[in-house]
This record gives structure tokens, C-alpha cells and sequence, in this order.
């Protein structure tokens, strides 16, 4: 029989402020529904209605109220579901989190002469407060109550004073929607800014449309299995009970802005300081590696190399996220039942994973020799259920280790053996150092080479069966400088000898 104390628990909770233009189209909507869902591992502190270029003159607070409303009729159930230590919210204190940013697009917003909206005000409140933590704030639509609040930094602090601020702050942005977000970069190099850039409301070429978007914008067709975002199988798995009621149809795509704290979601998948080392939210890499842009902190699409449905390979920045699809939508439908019921031993409860010692959801960071070989015990993790079967996969994610887009020519796959029959213990041979601690031109050797990232899935058989993650990160070493070769002046070069040994 399950137990309370037994459920995930987490190491804190991540600080979120959330603006969106609500109403301008159902995925809103929706995405808050499902964000309501996690919100027990979240410190919610502001849910802002905006403007965007899609609706440009009116913010609608009353429809995030509504979903609150809906929320209220089942976070006494949710919370039968989750370790003590992190309960949900009460859906008057969401209420009390609730404002309306400016009525009007963009940069009428941002001025001297412009008070802050009431979102806007709330914003810089949150800034300012004195927490260790830094503060997640995602922007579903417009991003013109950002602005109005940079512009009063500025304004209103020294340069060093606004800076200081301005670290504390995360941004992930669901493309640009208003005149602001391109402004916002220009001026901010230096906030950590995820954003997909791309051509203006060229949304098909966004890396959060993995979430939904394959069939309506048309892109890696063959590769992601539809069948989880369809009418039916909402309509069948989500849209149940108070909450699920409150999940509209949708119009273009669903949840279009769910990557952006599907990306912060601590499952043991992703490190959100770490935007590429990818995550059910996606993989972003900074736009600007130069010495000219050693303080930039923005952050823009890349590619994963993925295995479709249909048996054939795709690389594309949608896949980044296409590809934890099955997972993050069995996910959905596990706390849509939790939604249901106060029966604990009615719905399923996620994989709790100990790998050598290390329980939760943060990455296990070693050093390790390359060539050595290593090994990992996952024979601690259980199941909360007690009844359901787990399934260990543990697989090499090579994309985060590449500094291209042609992975196979600088990433070798990791050996991996299980040591046992159930795959809970396995033995890992890093690569030589010929392989992952030389400089691609110059084929020097160095003493710190690649981080190579090894991935755990623990899933279990529950209905639906639900997934569990560990991350290890090893960081190659080669004390010795060992390996290097002739070097070369040009990547051609490099790649023909790669391919000819």
C-alpha cells in the first residue's frame, strides 16, 4: 500500500511568475490547467494577464480565476497524492496572486511618464524580495510587463544596483509576441533569456511546438506519435472531473506555453540552470559564445537527434521536446486521476530512483578518467505502489555534449552493461581520450574534456505508467595528456580523418 511519506519529495520549490494573454485562444487556458497539476513543486508568486499581438487591447484576469475556481474543487484530492512536505497551494492564496497587466500592446506600455501596471507592480515586488532563489518568470504572451519593470530598474537603481537585480531573474519566453522581447534582449544581454528566435510569428519554427504542434505546423512528420495530443485521447484522459472540465478545446495547437515549466519540472530529467543539457521543456544553447559576449545569458533553440515512431531518425529543435512526448502526456493523465480521487491506492505514483546513495531529482556530477570504467546501483529505487513493476533504462543523451549540429562525429556512445538481470546495476567504459579530451581543430590534448550525460528511466507498469528520471554527469578528465594527433586548419579536414579512422 502506498505511503504519503514514501511519494517524491524534492529539495525546494522554484520560484515562478506567470504572464499571459489568457483568453486570446484555449492553450492558455489549458496550460494552466496543467501547470495547477505540478503546482505543489512550484512557489507560485504572480499570475499576470497580458496583452500580445494576438489580443492588444484588453487583459482578462477573470478567466485565470475561473481555472482557480475549477482548481478549488480538487486540490483536497491532489494533495492525498503527494509527500507532505510539498503540498499544493490553496486556491485562495492563487486568487490573492492574480493581476492584470496593461491594457494595450507592447511598448505603449514602457515609458518615463507610464505607471506600472498592477502586474507590472507585482513583478518588481517579487524582484526585489530578499530570497536566495532566483525567480522563474514565463511569459505566455506579450512580454510588456517585463519591460515596463526593466525600464524601472534602470531608471530607478544604479547600474551595478539594477544588474544585481536583474541576476535574479529567469526568463522563458514562448517567442516573441509584442514589440518588447527583441527590445528586452538588445538592451538585457546579460538575463538569462530562453526564447525561441525566429522570424516574426513564424511559430512552426519554434523548438515549443514539439509539445503539439507536429501535425498543424507540419514538421518531423512520421517522427512523433500524435496520438497523445489528440481531441480524443484529451478529451478521453484529461478533460475529467472539476478541474479537467475546465480544459477547453483546443484551436491550433494545445499548450503551446506548457514547455515553459515543463522545462523547470524536477523529475530528475532536467537542470534548469542548465538549458542544454535539455529537458521535457526542451534543449537551448547561448546564442553568443564570442569574447565580445562573455556576460550574455540568452539562450535559443538547438537540435536533438531522435528515433521516431516510424523506426526512422530526426534532428530538428522540435524534437527536443517531441521526444519526452508519451512521458510528459502519461504524466498529465496520472495527475487528472489524482484530481479524482482521495484514495491513494487508486492512481499511480511516480518511480522514486536512488542511484549510489544519491536519492532526487538533482544530477549526480562526478569526475572520472577517460577510458576508466564505472559503476552505478540503482537497486534502492522503489515504487511507491508497491504492486507495479519498474522497468530501468539507461541510455547515453549525447546532444548536450556536442558543440554542432553533427553529433555522431564528436560524441562516441557510452558502453553500457548491466551487470544485473533487471538492469538496476550497470558498468560504464568511458570513451579514450583520443575520443573525448581532444581539441576538435587544433587535436591537442586537454585535461578536461567533454561532459558526457548518462540517463536513468525508471518507468513502472501503472495505468498510466509513469516515469522517473537520473542524470549523471561525467565530466571526462585526462591528467596525463594522453591522445591528440596532427592538427588541422579547417572542420573538413577534421571530419574526413573522423570518418577514415
Amino acid at each position: 500500500m502506498a505511503s504519503a511519506a514514501r511519494l517524491q519529495s524534492f529539495k525546494s520549490k522554484t520560484r515562478v511568475f506567470i504572464i499571459s494573454d489568457i483568453s486570446n485562444e484555449p492553450d492558455d487556458a489549458e496550460s494552466l490547467v496543467r501547470y495547477l497539476l505540478y503546482s505543489n513543486q512550484f512557489q507560485t508568486e504572480g499570475l499576470v494577464a497580458c496583452t500580445s499581438t494576438w489580443m492588444r487591447t484588453k487583459v482578462c484576469p477573470q478567466d485565470i480565476i475561473k481555472i482557480i475556481d475549477a482548481y478549488a474543487g480538487v486540490v483536497d484530492n491532489l494533495n492525498f497524492h503527494v509527500h507532505p512536505d510539498f503540498r499544493y497551494p490553496t486556491a485562495e492564496s492563487l486568487r490573492n496572486l492574480v493581476r492584470s497587466g496593461p491594457p494595450v500592446y507592447g511598448f505603449a506600455a514602457v515609458g518615463d511618464d507610464i505607471p506600472l501596471s498592477e502586474g507590472g507592480q507585482l513583478l518588481f515586488e517579487r524582484i526585489k524580495a530578499p530570497s536566495k532563489e532566483p525567480l522563474w518568470v514565463l511569459c505566455w504572451g506579450g512580454t510588456n510587463v517585463l519591460a515596463q519593470v526593466l525600464w524601472k530598474l534602470r531608471k530607478q537603481y544604479s547600474a551595478s544596483e539594477a544588474a544585481d537585480l536583474r541576476s535574479r531573474l529567469r526568463v522563458y519566453t514562448i517567442s516573441d509576441q509584442d514589440d518588447t522581447g527583441a527590445w528586452i534582449r538588445a538592451q538585457f544581454p546579460d538575463i538569462f533569456y530562453i526564447s525561441s528566435v525566429h522570424a516574426w510569428n513564424h511559430y512552426g519554427m519554434a523548438a515549443w511546438t514539439g509539445i503539439s504542434g507536429d501535425r498543424y505546423y507540419r514538421f518531423d512528420q512520421g517522427g512523433p506519435d500524435f496520438t497523445k495530443v489528440s481531441a480524443e485521447w484529451i478529451k478521453d484522459n484529461i478533460q475529467l472531473g472539476p478541474l479537467g472540465s475546465a480544459y477547453p478545446n483546443f484551436m491550433f495547437i494545445p499548450e503551446g506555453d506548457t514547455p515553459t515549466f515543463l522545462y523547470l519540472i524536477q523529475n530528475g530529467l532536467g537542470v534548469p540552470e542548465q538549458p542544454s543539457y535539455g529537458s521535457w521543456g526542451g534543449r537551448y544553447q547561448l546564442i553568443d559564445v564570442s569574447d565580445v559576449g562573455q556576460n550574455a545569458s540568452h539562450f535559443a533553440d538547438c537540435a536533438d537527434t531522435v528515433t521516431g515512431q516510424d523506426g526512422r531518425t530526426y534532428r530538428s529543435n522540435q524534437a527536443t521536446i517531441w521526444r519526452w512526448r508519451d512521458a510528459f502526456q502519461n504524466d498529465f493523465a496520472a495527475r487528472i486521476q489524482w484530481s479524482l480521487t482521495s484514495d491513494i491506492t487508486a492512481a499511480n505514483h511516480h518511480p522514486v530512483i536512488t542511484v549510489n546513495g544519491s536519492q532526487g531529482s538533482e544530477p549526480i556530477m562526478i569526475e572520472a578518467e577517460a577510458g576508466s570504467t564505472l559503476s552505478f546501483d540503482a537497486s534502492e529505487t522503489y515504487d511507491p505502489d508497491s504492486g507495479d513493476n519498474l522497468t530501468f533504462k539507461w541510455w547515453h543523451y549525447r546532444d548536450p555534449s556536442a558543440m554542432q549540429w553533427t553529433v555522431e562525429f564528436e560524441i562516441d556512445e557510452l558502453d553500457i552493461r548491466a551487470i544485473d538481470d533487471n538492469g538496476r546495476v550497470v558498468e560504464v567504459k568511458l570513451p579514450g581520450p583520443e575520443k573525448c579530451c581532444v581539441e576538435l581543430l587544433s587535436r591537442k590534448p586537454v585535461a578536461r574534456g567533454k561532459a558526457l550525460h548518462l540517463i536513468l528511466e525508471v518507468s513502472d507498469n501503472g495505468a498510466p505508467a509513469l516515469t522517473s528520471y537520473k542524470r549523471i554527469v561525467i565530466q571526462t578528465m585526462n591528467k596525463d595528456l594522453r591522445g591528440g594527433g596532427e592538427p588541422s586548419e579547417a572542420i573538413g579536414d577534421v571530419i574526413q580523418k573522423l570518418l577514415s579512422g
